[in-house]
């Protein structure tokens, strides 16, 4: 899996149902590299801290292997690379073969896979449409959210290596999927709530999500 983008956000004002708001959301390509902190991206804009940044959150990163598909899907919308939101746009990426509490040494940093990404809002208005809100949802491409364990340098040309994969364990791929194609696969529920290294964000809308239904 190769780095072919690195990108970094700067705070924007949108327009929101008659309100402004403040977004990161809108990222570009740097040519620099870019430094992954403990909770953040350095020099990169995390406006909403409760739902963006910190530990489990501090560095997001997308397939550019996925850009054809929403591409066509949306020919009207630009797409450069950080269209998503990710910090790091990377070749090869598939969250089928990722699998959460994965530990992988990218450029000079180590990192672990700690959660599947939940869109919200900012990226319907980053696309100019809500409906790409639920489109995410419902596709195979999550992107993932890393734990910065060891800080580093990363940049365009580098390689994300396996470290350390975890032996069983639930895949990205999956645990994304219990929000729509697999919301009534209890035992699939039952493991990714037991997973250890699944954020604990993301853990307690598992629990509040497997309450709801029968």
């Amino acid at each position: 899996m190769k780095v072919v983008s690195v990108n970094i956000g700067s705070e924007r004002e949108v327009s929101w149902r008659g309100k402004t708001v403040k977004t990161g959301i809108f990222k570009e390509p740097v040519n620099a590299p870019i430094f992954l902190g403990k909770e953040d991206v350095v020099d990169d804009k995390v406006v909403d801290r409760k739902y963006h940044g910190g530990f489990d959150k501090a560095c997001y990163i997308y397939s550019a292997d996925c850009y054809p598909f929403w591409k066509e899907k949306y020919p009207e919308v630009s797409m450069n690379f950080g269209a998503f939101g990710e910090n790091i746009t990377l070749e090869g990426l598939d969250e089928k073969n990722i699998k959460i509490g994965a530990i992988y040494k990218i450029g000079a940093a180590k990192v672990q896979v700690a959660q599947p990404r939940q869109p919200c809002f900012k990226q319907g208005i980053r696309f100019g449409t809500q409906k790409i809100v639920k489109d995410f949802l419902n596709a195979p491409y999550s992107g993932i959210y890393l734990r910065i364990l060891e800080e580093g340098k990363v940049t365009i040309g580098d390689v994300m290596i396996p470290v350390e994969i975890p032996c069983g364990g639930i895949s990205v791929a999956d645990v994304h999927s219990l929000f729509t194609a697999n919301k009534h696969n209890k035992l699939l529920m039952k493991m990714a709530i037991q997973e250890p290294f699944l954020s604990d964000s993301y853990r307690k809308d598992l629990i509040k999500l497997s309450s709801k239904i029968k």
